[in-house]
């Protein structure tokens, strides 16, 4: 993997990127749709491509660790032919979902013990076998095994929690460097900065890794967990700035699980580069679409007789269906509706990122920004 800022915002952090892998480039700032178990719920790979236009999907190996199981996906060759989508891949570690299974797992130095949540099976993931499992799924971004502590976790808990995920991230690089690729093409490695809302905790993580990235092969990038898990969202945006002001210019930062349109462009203007999230397909099955204009929730019935399309300047699905098309779709309880508001809501944040690398190339991204920004707050 190879990464080149090539445009910065005179007035701001934010920058304009290109990531480069075997499977395809990634121009930044850029936001990944989530394919939890190999596919992104709802949404074809043509419509992936030709309307939503992603450049790159997410992964998540403790899901596909489970199901369909690793020996699947090596007589496959990998996820990239198991799902056939042939752009970048990328895949978590497992470590939110593993820590998110409270009452059935274990915490301890040598990994985690949980049980599955399908058949309440025994498992364990270590750094090195969570090293070995991403290179079967044969993403071409792995992340480190970490720990995920709750965000309003104690100042000591939350010191114990990063002294353990920095000594499994060593594990993992070891591992990592180590192994080769099982599949002809490269990948590479992203640790992951931890240490809730505490400063210091967040510096210290924030050199490590960046310790971390000299030494390993192939590149490497940074990823950035642990916030929009319940703390207030400035103290989200002061963390961004403190660990983006230690982290090497000359390598992708990737913000997890964040968030909302207004989150996505806070967190470009202090220097993110990807993002990924559950919130475009997620509130889309819910009826809530995200526009420029602000959020509309397609139950509603002001939409019945509403004939204007979805989005005039969106994708296709958007300028072909009427809002009172989609409305009458949600109230049906047809699954179309979940597709369409999927792909909507999945198209526009292309969108939004894609306008936003197009004003820091222009130099005037923060002024865009303020004029954009008190609107896709709004209800409509």
């Amino acid at each position: 993997m190879k990464f080149n800022v090539e445009h910065t915002d005179p007035y701001s952090s934010a920058r304009s990127g290109l990531i480069t892998t075997d499977h395809g480039d990634i121009r930044t700032p850029i936001f990944m749709p989530v394919g939890t178990v190999g596919s992104v719920k709802g949404v074809h790979f043509s419509e992936l491509r030709e309307q939503v236009k992603a450049q790159i999907i997410l992964g998540n190996t403790y899901h596909l660790y489970l199901r369909p199981g690793l020996d699947t996906l090596r007589k496959a060759g990998g996820l990239h032919k198991f799902n056939t989508w042939d752009r970048p891949i990328l895949t978590d570690s497992g470590g939110f979902q593993v820590f998110s299974l409270t009452g059935i797992r274990k915490l301890k130095e040598e990994g985690c013990e949980f049980r599955s949540h399908i058949d309440g099976s025994k498992h364990i993931f270590t750094p090195e076998n969570v090293m070995d499992t991403e290179r079967i799924i044969g993403a071409d971004i792995m992340m480190a095994l970490d720990e995920c502590p709750p965000g309003q976790s104690d100042y000591q808990y939350a010191k114990n929690s990063l002294g353990l995920t920095q000594r499994w991230l060593e594990r993992c690089v070891k591992r990592f460097n180590e192994t080769e690729p099982l599949y002809g093409h490269n990948q590479t490695l992203f640790p992951i900065v931890q240490g809730c809302t505490y400063k210091d905790l967040r510096q210290d993580a924030a050199k490590h890794v960046c310790d971390v990235l000299g030494r390993l092969n192939d590149g490497g990038g940074a990823s950035i967990g642990g916030l929009a898990v319940g703390e207030p969202t400035e103290v989200m945006y002061e963390m961004i700035e403190v660990v983006n002001d230690i982290l090497p210019k000359d390598r992708p930062r990737y913000l997890m699980g964040v968030g909302t349109p207004q989150n996505i462009l806070e967190a470009i203007e202090r220097g993110v580069d990807m993002f990924d999230c559950v919130m475009p397909t997620r509130n889309g099955r819910n009826a809530m679409l995200f526009t420029y204009q602000g959020t509309m929730n397609m139950r509603n019935k002001k939409w019945e007789q509403d004939f204007s399309p979805i989005d005039p300047d969106g994708c296709d699905v958007d300028r072909i269906h009427s809002k009172a098309y989609l409305h009458h779709l949600f109230k049906a309880q047809e699954l179309l509706a979940l597709q369409i508001a999927s792909i909507h809501n999945l198209a526009f944040y292309l969108r939004l990122v894609t306008d936003a690398r197009t004003h820091i190339e222009q130099g005037d991204f923060s002024q865009w920004k303020r004029s954009v920004t008190e609107d896709l707050g709004r209800r409509i």
